[in-house]
């Protein structure tokens, strides 16, 4: 059975991510203690809230310090939400600037729409060769809440390494990155634990891919 530690560092829906992971058959454990994160087959880094106060929380429970030898060591990170937001360089809210973990250079930075915060369901334009969302239907939506977005991909990638798949979203005709897989790093600004059949299903493949 495929071990699973959620990471509990203060923010993110906990409980709800734990029953969504366990309906893909996994065994999950939500603990902040180092060497369960470390070495467990797959590290969930779930987010609500304010950047500052995640990246706060993270550092709390040597939380970069976990994701940065689960990604050296070829071991699977996914993260939810801020928790995907916070795996970026930065993040500017309210004027103040916050150093993120930096496993991906760019800016997560406030909507440029009329109506903000995003919030309810989405599609998404997935990238080629994604997994997380292969063989699914254009039409099929997704459940965001947020305010800010990363709306520039920077990371540029040439051979002989794979560029990362980047799934994007639009929001009030502003476009921004609505998931991320490159090697064992995956993440989704939307919540697969709020999507229903949908979010299942990524979920699924997350997991099956561990």
């Amino acid at each position: 059975m495929t071990e699973l530690v959620v990471l509990d560092y203060g923010s993110g829906n906990l409980a709800s991510a734990e029953r969504a992971l366990r309906r893909t058959g996994a065994s999950v454990t939500v603990t902040s203690d180092f060497d369960a994160a470390l070495n467990a087959d797959g590290l969930v880094v779930p987010g609500v809230g304010a950047y500052e106060a995640c990246m706060q929380g993270l550092t709390a429970v040597r939380g970069q310090r976990i994701i940065d030898r689960r990604v050296a060591g070829n071991r699977p990170v996914l993260g939810i939400c801020v928790g995907m937001q916070i795996l970026f360089e930065r993040g500017v809210e309210h004027g103040v600037e916050t150093a993120g973990v930096g496993e991906w250079p760019g800016t997560v930075e406030r909507l440029q729409a009329p109506i903000v915060p995003h919030m309810g369901w989405n599609t998404v334009s997935a990238g080629t060769g994604s997994v997380l969302f292969d063989g699914l239907d254009p039409q099929t939506r997704f459940y965001f809440v947020h305010s800010y977005a990363v709306r520039t991909w920077e990371l540029e990638v040439t051979e002989p390494f794979t560029p990362p798949v980047v799934t994007w979203a639009e929001h009030g005709g502003d476009r921004f990155v609505a998931a991320v897989e490159n090697g064992p790093l995956s993440a989704t600004q939307f919540h697969p634990e709020k999507s229903g059949d949908a979010g299942a299903e990524v979920l699924q493949r997350w997991v099956a891919s561990i």
